[in-house]
């Protein structure tokens, strides 16, 4: 095996100061705290502070466009495309602010399916992001470490920053992918969120595009039957509440993908939000902040040692980053077979949609491109009434494909393993928000097991005139009432017209998708977008 410096010359990287290579979570927390860098919470977790940047900073992802990526690419607000000889421009400026430096290298891999396993050599300049790669991505055992051959690499230098006159970005930070090299740079942030979404918008390109899997943005667990079941979601929807089911296995809490043996989980562990966590909502991420964790931008009782989570001084997306063996009840393998349920989570908050609803193949492809629910005040600064938010296949910023090739390729699998779709409103009914009320969490519960008992067998189903779903009559343990959205507003006509904007929005978004349109998703759009067509 070579020496970690002849290693790392192969990425330029030379006359490097100390290198610390693959140290274990005790060395690396120890050197946080003796460099001052972090503290540990009154539970042993370690509580960091990312910096100026708290979350992703989208504008200033960049993908190098090249010959390979040029025709295959979903470039625009997405994907920014940047030139291949200015990325390595900047990357050997970068090697020349690493000169004399400290660094910290970890090993890691990514998918727990061995056939699309991706290894990736992490360079960092702090311990703790070396923690965070520990613990996020899933970590080779000794005899695999010993024979390591990285195929990816990342290199992530927080202080370093751009000269976009010189460098060719927006600002001072950068997220650069390029499919080509191999590499992702990332610069002038500290969020340690870059370094994970920038493996995962590597595999949302390398497993659809070269080897038929599907990469997908949702959590995974399987029951007693051992069938697995998913569920697709954006920020507010519910996902860690409701996939969080004693009686079922956790697979993985975020990335997985859906190859020709079944579901498998992408990461090694769980980058959990914080804000107002309590053992009595969440008891599992709770329990899981000890000491190996780590935490990100949150705050101490006055005084304390002890974190308060409802303090969102630094910012409301506080973060835990664990590993998945600090939680019970999880798969130890991190696959599943095909899943024979799905579930779209959407928190509407203009009460339309109802709380279930089947989803046909055509409708299944439409949600899923659409990747619709709303934000609601509170939710975020500025939002003072309900906001439509879309993202296309509920992870619209990791996609470096059309959002059309991940919605054709969940059309052919549904057919293929007989796979149920469901569209769960975990959002308001009676009236929009301000109106009507939430629906109650334990309907939502009861729904979700419902399906996975197959109670929907034997009940007859009604379409709801404006999208066109399949909604059930009834359900154990749900008012009848509830299921029907039309049937529980006190006024006809403002639901109807509720309904015919909210449908009309849909419409409106897919208009970007319409030029790529093989006749296949349109057909599940809204029954007046429809009924033009024919």
């Amino acid at each position: 095996m070579l020496e970690p410096a002849e290693q790392l010359s192969a990425l330029g990287m030379i006359n490097l100061g100390k290198i610390h290579w693959n140290l274990l979570p005790s060395e690396l927390i120890q050197i946080t705290i003796n460099k001052n860098q972090g503290q540990f919470t009154d539970t042993g977790s370690l509580a960091c502070s990312t910096g100026t940047f708290t979350g992703r900073s989208p504008k200033d992802k960049y993908v190098v466009k090249d010959e390979n990526t040029k025709d295959v690419v979903w470039w625009g607000d997405v994907n920014h495309p940047f030139e291949s000889n200015q990325f390595s421009k900047l990357y050997n400026r970068i090697l020349a602010y690493l000169e004399n430096k400290e660094v910290f290298v970890k090993d890691v891999y990514a998918c727990a399916e061995k056939e699309h396993r991706l290894n990736v050599r992490v360079v960092t300049e702090s311990a703790w992001q070396s923690l965070f790669s520990h613990n996020l991505f899933r970590n080779p055992t000794q005899e695999e470490a010993n024979s390591f051959n990285p195929e990816w690499s990342i290199i992530a230098v927080p202080n370093f920053k751009a000269i976009p006159e010189i460098d060719g970005t927006r600002q001072e930070n950068f997220t650069i992918i390029d499919f080509t090299k191999k590499r992702v740079i990332i610069g002038g942030s500290a969020y340690t969120g870059e370094i994970k979404k920038s493996i995962f918008t590597v595999l949302n390109y390398l497993l659809p595009h070269k080897k038929d899997v599907l990469s997908m943005h949702c959590s995974a667990n399987v029951g007693k039957n051992d069938e697995s079941a998913l569920f697709f979601w954006l920020s507010g929807t519910g996902k860690t509440t409701l996939s969080a089911d004693p009686e079922r296995r956790l697979i993985g809490d975020d990335e997985h993908g859906w190859g020709d043996k079944g579901v498998f989980n992408f990461e090694g562990g769980c980058y959990a939000k914080c804000v107002n966590l309590s053992k009595e909502k969440e008891p599992q991420i709770y329990d899981a902040i000890r000491f190996g964790s780590l935490l990100e931008n949150t705050k101490f009782y006055e005084g304390t040692r002890t974190v308060d989570f409802e303090d969102v001084t630094v910012t409301e997306n506080t973060r835990v980053a664990y590993s998945l063996e600090f939680i019970d009840n999880i798969v130890p393998s991190s696959t599943g077979s095909h899943p024979k349920n799905i579930f779209f989570l959407t928190c509407d908050a203009f009460g339309v949609l109802p709380p279930i609803s089947k989803l046909s193949k055509e409708q299944a492809m439409y949600h899923f491109i659409s990747g619709y629910t709303a934000k609601v005040a509170g939710t975020e600064e500025g939002i003072t009434e309900p906001q439509v938010t879309f993202s296309a296949c509920f992870g619209e910023p990791f996609l470096p494909l059309a959002p059309k090739y991940y919605a054709e390729m969940l059309g052919k699998k549904m057919e293929e393993h007989d796979v149920n779709i469901w569209l769960i409103n975990t959002g308001w009914t009676g009236g929009g928000y301000g109106v009507g009320e939430r629906i109650n969490l334990k309907y939502t519960r009861a729904m979700i097991t419902a399906v996975l008992n197959n109670s929907f067998e034997d009940v007859t189903f009604q379409t709801e005139p404006f999208f066109g779903l399949t909604i059930p009559t009834s359900c154990p343990e749900v008012p009848s009432e509830i299921l029907d959205p039309a049937s529980v507003w006190d006024n006809a006509d403002d639901y109807e017209k509720v309904a015919t904007n909210l449908s009309d929005q849909f419409v409106k978004n897919y208009e970007q998708y319409e030029n790529e349109e093989n006749g296949n998703i349109i057909a599940g759009a809204p029954v007046k977008q429809v009924s033009n067509l024919i």
